[in-house]
């Protein structure tokens, strides 16, 4: 059996790692006209490039090297952050530190009480999965609707969905590290990159929301 914590500190240094590069990224481009031109006429393949690289680590983590798998991590939160480089011109900058510091309180709630709880979260496991399509498909229409209250109902939904992720990725973990299934290094690389993803969608369920936007 794994040292738990161990295993967790490495995981959130692993999903700091990740964060950090995102939004070192985001804001970096922000600032270079240039970069961020092409960054948004290619929008497409960064979405596909990022698709791509979760469906590697979720069906090899198991049997890649812990190389491969910090790489593809690593890899994974750049082009996040190149993708993500339009809400430092959306958004006011205050607006969005002030929104990462609630999105990390709200983590931090969340987190303790999936690792604490003594309730199997993993018969929500359906119904969130099940909840994220819904918002996926939500987004997707009503990019060509653009109305403004199915957006406002898809971030609450998303908000909730994604601190109820946060609690269900923590209990997971752990029950992971008490099977052996996963090498150390590559469970703390699973497990960052499923808390990185659930940061980043509350975040930007909480920036669409909360956002002051520059206009």
């Amino acid at each position: 059996m794994m040292n738990q914590k161990s295993m967790f500190a490495k995981i959130f240094l692993w999903m700091f790692i990740g964060l950090f590069i995102t939004f070192g990224t985001a804001y970096y481009v922000s600032t270079q006209e240039f970069l961020m031109l092409n960054v948004l006429n290619l929008n497409w393949i960064w979405f596909i490039l990022e698709i791509g690289i979760v469906l590697f680590l979720s069906a090899r983590i198991t049997k890649m090297s812990s190389f491969t798998a910090k790489l593809s991590f690593a890899l994974y939160s750049f082009i996040t952050g190149l993708t993500l480089s339009y809400i430092f011109l959306v958004f006011l900058l205050p607006s969005i530190l002030i929104i990462f510091l609630a999105a990390a309180f709200m983590f931090g709630i969340f987190g303790l009480i999936g690792y604490f709880t003594k309730v199997d979260l993993s018969k929500l496991s359906t119904i969130l999965l099940m909840a994220l399509l819904g918002i996926i498909i939500a987004s997707v229409i009503n990019i060509f609707l653009g109305n403004a209250t199915i957006d406002m109902i898809i971030s609450i939904v998303g908000i909730i969905v994604f601190v109820i992720f946060v609690a269900y990725d923590i209990q997971k973990a752990k029950l992971f590290a008490t099977l052996d299934t996963i090498p150390e290094d590559n469970l703390a690389i699973y497990g960052a990159l499923n808390l990185y993803l659930d940061f980043i969608n509350l975040f930007l369920h909480l920036l669409s929301m909360f956002g002051n936007s520059r206009d």
